[in-house]
């Protein structure tokens, strides 16, 4: 564990006393949300009002020292329980640190009546309030979206739209859609299911409130909850045929740990001319997946085979003993030296070119 982590929860228990003296002097009625920077810009924090600034400091600086990139948020106001909030703003690269962050929390009687969370959750009562961003409020109710289904890739494309748009930079118009993706389907799930997200300053055709995104997308990504494997072909460097298989979908968020990929290089004897496998390597290639894809604390999404080779893409939690079994598993392998390889990758970067 990061000591950053450690320190910020030991911290957090002394902390723990003023930040809640705090919020009890926040009236009991809806506040208007303060917000600075956006999901994909600086660091952002989101407080309700009557948080003091120096405990508004000394969070920010605590959450920095895990990560710069971090951002963190208050909520429970209006008789809900306190919760912290601490995460990426959506960044896959920061989605395993967020989660470590969050498993380090206290539990149980020792969280004091907090909830805490490594992404934001999906917040509807937040649709109806004002959202202030510089010196501008937002009514969020005036915000429409038009929704356009990807079949194929199992995603929804947004076109967000707000009447002030007119009047705002395009980085307040991008930081408004996406507190209101946020809130209408929390941040894990935006990740997973919304595609490409456009600003318009004019109301699109068909356009709807936010608060029946969660309907369409539940709609349109029932055929995606289980994943498959997708097939494929190609020519390795030498030119001679390859083929693939893509675990498709695959979601960086329901892996939150998985920071590391492993490549599991395996080569087969038994080939037919165009050097692709063939009986007995094919069974034992068949044989030696299932026992890769059951490994715990490790997801299998790639395979490629081809020129003598079949290479297993994986993505592991670092922290895991994934390793240590892969070494074990490839040892035993009777066709040629199997290798082993590991990169830090936790924006699941590698995975990219092989993706629909």
């Amino acid at each position: 564990m990061s000591p950053a982590i450690s320190e910020f929860w030991e911290w957090w228990a002394q902390a723990r006393p003023d930040v809640e003296g705090s919020l009890s002097a926040v009236p009991d009625t809806p506040e208007e949300l303060l917000a600075e920077g956006t999901p994909e810009g600086d660091a952002e924090q989101e407080v309700p009002a009557g948080l003091s600034a120096q405990i508004m400091e000394e969070l920010s600086r605590r959450v920095a020292r895990i990560s710069a990139d971090l951002q963190w948020e208050i909520g429970g106001m209006e008789g809900r329980a306190p919760s912290l909030t601490v995460s990426g703003g959506g960044d896959p690269e920061l989605r395993g640190l967020a989660e470590r962050w969050y498993r380090a929390a206290p539990q149980g009687d020792a969280a004091h009546g907090w909830d805490f969370h490594p992404a934001r959750p999906a917040d509807p009562e937040m649709l109806g309030q004002e959202l202030q961003l510089g010196d501008h409020d937002f009514d969020l109710e005036y915000v429409r979206f038009g929704m356009r289904a990807d079949q194929f890739r199992g995603r929804v494309d947004i076109t967000a739209y707000h009447p002030d748009f007119l009047f705002v930079s395009d980085e307040h118009q991008v930081a408004v859609a996406f507190h209101v993706l946020h809130w209408a389907l929390g941040e894990d799930d935006v990740a997973r299911w919304i595609g490409e997200v456009t600003i318009s300053s004019e109301e699109p055709v068909d356009a709807l409130p936010p608060a029946v995104l969660p309907a369409v997308v539940e709609q349109i990504v029932e055929d995606f909850r289980e994943p498959t494997w997708l097939s494929g072909e190609g020519r390795t460097p030498r030119g001679h045929p390859a083929q693939f298989g893509i675990r498709f979908p695959v979601h960086r968020q329901d892996h939150p740990l998985a920071d590391l990929h492993v490549e599991v290089s395996v080569p087969y004897q038994h080939a037919n001319p165009d050097r692709l496998p063939v009986e007995p390597s094919a069974s034992a290639l068949r044989a030696i997946e299932k026992k890769i894809d059951a490994l715990q604390d490790a997801v299998l999404v790639v395979r490629q085979t081809g020129d003598g080779l079949r290479v297993f893409h994986l993505y592991a939690d670092p922290d895991s003993g994934v390793l240590a079994e892969l070494d074990q598993l490839t040892a035993g392998w009777s066709e040629g030296k199997a290798k082993v390889a590991s990169t830090p990758d936790p924006g699941w970067r590698a995975l990219a070119p092989f993706q629909p």
